[in-house]
């Protein structure tokens, strides 16, 4: 993939105001999907745009998340989205044919771009960070006066009890890590060597086991919302 001017911090608009706003000129392809599809000067051009298009908006979400950054120069930030672009525009290829054309191609491809650049920022802010995968006791929130207090103790003392009883040791350390302890979920899939989706499907059915046995047990009813963790959802 081509890349901008790296000699040039305003390349990326990274001037000390941030990236400029992304922004379609009038030469973008009629059918993207077509387009970059077709072998050919055509395809080479519109990989070129699009991957210019790309690493903007990637820069505009790396921009965004600079604090989490220990280097935020604009050399650093150049070298990330294009890192990033580089990577969505692996992932959007591998998924061209699923574009539908209920947006405009150019929006659906700046998802690719700023969601993979997000995950990039991630990935550095913990590079460095320990991944503890452990178990948890469920403290009891504060409550005014003592009959809230007992109810509030009595729940959590269940909820630990049902997090050691009806969760596999794998769902109770990933939901805790995910939940608890806030690891982003493509940090945490590296580190374990697997994918969002299946972290995602490990923490559905951890829920659907916690709610289940916190209904066997009188603590929630079967229209009570589906229990979380005390630092909520993902």
């Amino acid at each position: 993939m081509g890349t901008l001017n790296r000699d040039d911090p305003t390349s990326l608009g990274l001037s000390g105001e941030g990236p400029r706003p992304v922004r379609i000129g009038h030469d973008e392809p009629e059918d993207w999907v077509a387009a970059l599809s077709e072998p050919g000067a055509a395809q080479d051009a519109a990989m070129r745009r699009l991957h210019a298009l790309m690493v903007r908006a990637a820069a505009h979400q790396i921009w965004r998340m600079r604090a989490a950054l220990a280097d935020a120069s604009p050399h650093a930030v150049d070298d990330l989205a294009n890192q990033a672009a580089d990577e969505a525009m692996t992932a959007l290829l591998g998924k061209l044919h699923t574009f539908e054309g209920r947006s405009r191609f150019s929006t659906w491809a700046f998802k690719f771009a700023i969601l993979q650049a997000a995950t990039e920022v991630r990935r550095i802010q913990w590079q460095h960070r320990e991944v503890e995968l452990r178990d948890l006791e469920v403290e009891a929130p504060a409550h005014d006066g003592p009959d809230h207090a007992a109810e509030a103790g009595e729940l959590a003392a269940a909820l630990t009890e049902a997090m050691r009883t009806a969760l596999t040791p794998h769902q109770r350390r990933v939901a805790i890590a995910l939940l608890v302890d806030g690891v982003p979920i493509d940090v945490l899939a590296d580190r374990l060597g697997s994918t969002r989706g299946a972290l995602y499907k490990t923490v559905h059915d951890a829920r659907v086991r916690l709610r289940a046995a916190l209904v066997a047990t009188g603590h929630l009813t079967d229209t009570s919302p589906t229990p979380t963790t005390p630092a909520g959802t993902p």
